[in-house]
């Protein structure tokens, strides 16, 4: 308790921790020495005083210590070192390559071992904390399924704990970041829902301040909720998955399939003949010079999008819905047909003061997604703060 009201008010004096968390100063004076020899807490100065002594000033430490944070992701590897407020030291990033399965563990555990190394001082070090797409069981630390990284009851926590003698979380990414879009972003609130579009579509759903996992951790699959029953096969084994309409994927078959077959747009221009260049920027690019293509498309996507999203509101009537993802970031045009969408068609006691907007955490959102994982565990830091 005090820990935290340090961390969230500091600087702030004893007797002030003492007033606003309702217990003595004795209390606080031995909490407060406790901290500081543990060295989450500095004294740094002193403050006004309203008679007396002047009073001792205390702040958080949060580079006291540091945590591995690992985001896995469709196409990338995520790795960095953060300290205890989610504040990135160092970050390397590489692409997955189309490797999968035991391959892509491989590939985690190499790159891992390089990055980690040995610690400087690996007393400093509160553990490490992954994040992967697909359905996560958290408690036992497995990743049960991916489809499209082909991974399959993947036993990663105790691997990567059994490797490096370091404590190990791991969980569901679009989990993760829809708590660190409560902990550390723009949308404090206990009703809150997070939607990622990129090379996979998912969802994160909070609930009264509490994650909504399901019983094996798959809930959330939002990419993998049918929207036809005659559609595209998805490698889930479903027909007409929303993923297979609305991905970055699936909008680059439809600009490669345009581009082929001769269609007109800006984007041949842009990527002058090589189809290694269509790539979520330049699909916004092409938006931005108003690309009859791109238009079209993105048109087709908040359609869907906004269906999908009308069935989560009336489901769950959050109290913010984000959108975050390589093809929702500066795409202000897809969030204003999907808010258009949603004001014509959600049921109006749920839609009633809904916020609505884009990913307030930046391009670290999936490494602080980790972050805030293992500090809300391991700290104590409610994500009620």
């Amino acid at each position: 308790m005090v820990l935290n009201k340090i961390r969230t008010e500091g600087p702030i004096s004893r007797i002030e921790l003492a007033k606003s968390n309702h217990i003595s100063p004795s209390t606080v004076a031995s909490a407060v020495q406790e901290l500081i020899k543990e060295g989450y807490v500095s004294e740094i100065g002193t403050g006004i005083s309203s008679g007396g002594r002047k009073p001792v000033l205390l702040k958080f430490n949060p580079n006291h210590q540091y945590l591995f944070a690992v985001a896995v992701t469709n196409s990338l590897v995520i790795l960095a070192q953060m300290n205890l407020e989610g504040s990135v030291h160092r970050k390397s990033t590489h692409p997955i390559s189309g490797l999968q399965g035991d391959a892509l563990v491989d590939l985690l555990l190499e790159l891992m071992d390089s990055f980690i190394g040995e610690p400087d001082d690996p007393h400093r070090c509160i553990g490490i904390s992954v994040t992967v797409p697909g359905i996560v069981d958290d408690k036992q630390g497995i990743v049960y399924y991916n489809s499209k990284l082909r991974m399959s009851n993947v036993p990663l926590k105790q691997m990567l704990e059994d490797r490096y003698g370091l404590k190990t979380w791991l969980e569901n990414d679009m989990n993760a970041v829809v708590l660190a879009e409560r902990r550390f972003g723009n949308y404090p609130y206990s009703d809150l829902i997070y939607i990622s579009i990129g090379d996979g579509l998912g969802s994160g759903i909070l609930i009264n301040d509490r994650i909504m996992r399901g019983v094996h951790g798959g809930a959330g699959e939002f990419g993998h909720t049918s929207v036809t029953l005659n559609g595209i096969r998805c490698e889930c084994g479903n027909v007409g998955c929303l993923d297979s309409y609305i991905s970055w994927i699936a909008v680059y078959s439809r600009i490669l399939t345009a581009i082929t077959t001769g269609r007109p747009t800006v984007i041949s221009k842009l990527i002058g003949g090589d189809y290694g260049k269509i790539v979520p920027a330049v699909y916004l690019e092409a938006l931005r010079q108003g690309d009859r293509l791109a238009q079209g498309i993105n048109e087709e996507v908040a359609e869907y999008l906004g269906a999908g999203i009308v069935n989560l509101i009336n489901l769950f009537n959050p109290r913010a819905l984000i959108l975050g993802g390589e093809m929702a970031i500066g795409n202000a045009e897809l969030l204003s047909k999907v808010q258009a969408y949603i004001e014509k068609h959600a049921m109006m006691i749920v839609k009633d003061e809904l916020v609505f907007g884009q990913s307030s955490l930046g391009e670290h959102d999936k490494l602080m997604g980790a972050a805030a994982i293992l500090l809300q565990d391991v700290l104590g830091f409610s994500i009620t703060d």
